[in-house]
């Protein structure tokens, strides 16, 4: 996607000037520089989709106990900008400021994890909006100065870290991921890897993502019909026996019995992360049903 030459223009000057020094970096993240977050339990199948929209990125989350988190990224400038549409484009809320340089920092203050005490990777999921290529190449560079806190592939091994980072969206950045014999990224699959008669290794793709409504017709009103239970049952399994995780957007998302029941027959089926952007509504769901 080509970020328009007007937003081009009006994000590139704004970005000098922010650059300058006469934009100042939200309060609430200086502040958490400083104050780790409390202690909650982490709910390991909490994702939080478009998580840059919430009041504090990342924080938000982070005060739900949520384990995964999704952030778009567009390449403008040599800079990566953290938005949905290009016309949101702001200079200020760049991938370093909002996710990177927050959780270093909170690594840091919790003795190399995200959550005290929890050993489990947390999940950026980074969505690449426009230029795949350009802009991988840019987002390795950028975490490559944070590699002590990520997983990193080398050379054939995978090494945990405090944060997984996998790529989505463009997938014009899957070839020169794939050809790196050292990455601190993986790569966020299809449907279609799954089924692929010689498929990539979770190694390179350790998370299965898929947009509901392709692939189920229930959305919660009603008994969830047989086949499509057999259907998500089948997807889930066959993707935990390759070690790898599966996700699917598009879920009901509106609070009621609805979305109460899709979730519900998520956790029947061992789904690995729960996409809403109810960062609420998702923890207490969780925390009642999923102790």
């Amino acid at each position: 996607m080509a970020v328009a030459a007007s937003t081009r223009r009006r994000v590139v000057t704004t970005l000098a000037a922010a650059l300058a020094g006469t934009i100042a970096v939200p309060a609430y993240a200086q502040a958490a520089e400083n104050k780790p977050a409390r202690h909650k339990k982490p709910l390991r199948r909490a994702h939080a989709h478009n998580d840059y929209e919430h009041d504090r990125p990342l924080l938000d989350a982070l005060s739900h106990g949520f384990t995964s988190v999704e952030a778009d990224i567009f390449l403008v400038e040599g800079q990566l900008l953290v938005a949905h549409d290009p016309v949101d484009l702001d200079p200020t809320r760049t991938l370093e400021s909002l996710y990177l340089s927050p959780l270093a920092v909170r690594v840091r203050a919790n003795h190399g994890s995200v959550y005290r005490g929890y050993r489990r990777p947390v999940q950026l999921l980074i969505d690449i909006k426009n230029e795949g290529a350009a802009a991988y190449a840019e987002l390795h560079r950028q975490l490559r100065r944070h590699r002590r806190m990520l997983s990193t592939y080398a050379h054939g091994n995978v090494r945990p870290g405090a944060v997984t980072p996998v790529i989505s969206g463009d997938r014009a950045a899957r070839a020169p991921m794939e050809a790196q014999p050292v990455r601190h990224a993986f790569y966020d699959g299809r449907l279609d890897d799954l089924a692929a008669a010689d498929p990539a290794p979770a190694s390179f793709i350790p998370l299965i993502s898929s947009n509901w409504t392709h692939s189920f017709t229930w959305q919660g009103a009603g008994p969830f019909p047989v086949a499509e239970r057999a259907k998500l049952h089948a997807i889930v399994s066959a993707a935990h026996q390759r070690g790898q995780r599966v996700r699917f957007w598009a879920t009901p998302d509106l609070p009621g019995p609805a979305r109460d029941a899709v979730w519900t027959e998520l956790l029947a089926a061992d789904m690995d992360h729960i996409n809403t952007d109810d960062l609420a509504g998702l923890e207490r769901f969780l925390r009642t049903h999923d102790a």
